[in-house]
C-alpha cells in the first residue's frame, strides 16, 4: 500500500515539475535561474513528464511494483545526484537544493518499503504482500 502513495505522490511531482518549464518558461527561469539551453530544459521536461505518468499508472496496476520502484528510485537519486553536484560547483541556483530534499526524502520513502534494493534491481521481487 506504502508503494501506491508514493508512485502517486512522486508521479505527480514529476508531471508538474515537468509541466512547469513548458507552461510558463518565464516564471520556471524567475525561480531556477536563466537556462541557456532551454532545448535541455524540454527535454528534461519530457522525459520527467513521461516518468510522472508511468508512475501514476503504475499506482494503479496490479503487478507493477517492480516498475514503479525502479522508476521512483532511478529517478530520485539522479536528480538529487545531479542537484547536489551543479550547486556545489555553481553551475545552478541553490534553489536545486530544495529539489534535492524532496528527492532524498522521496528516495528515503522508496528505501523503507518491503523490497530490497537488490532484489528491485535483480527483477527478483517477491510476491506482492510477502518482504
Amino acid at each position: 500500500m506504502a508503494f501506491l502513495n508514493l508512485a502517486r505522490l512522486q508521479g505527480g511531482f514529476n508531471v508538474i515539475n515537468g509541466l512547469w518549464p513548458l507552461v510558463h518558461m518565464r516564471s520556471f527561469e524567475a525561480v531556477s535561474g536563466a537556462k541557456t539551453d532551454k532545448w535541455l530544459v524540454r527535454t528534461v521536461s519530457g522525459l520527467l513528464i513521461t516518468i510522472g505518468v508511468e508512475q501514476l499508472r503504475a499506482a494503479d496496476r496490479s503487478g507493477s511494483d517492480r516498475s514503479a520502484r525502479r522508476l521512483g528510485i532511478g529517478t530520485a537519486a539522479t536528480l538529487a545526484a545531479i542537484d547536489l553536484i551543479y550547486v556545489g560547483k555553481g553551475r545552478i541556483s541553490k534553489i536545486y537544493l530544495l529539489d534535492a530534499v524532496v528527492e532524498i526524502l522521496i528516495l528515503q520513502g522508496w528505501l523503507k518499503t518491503p523490497n530490497t534494493i537488490k532484489q528491485i534491481f535483480s527483477g527478483r521481487v517477491p510476491p506482492r504482500g510477502i518482504s
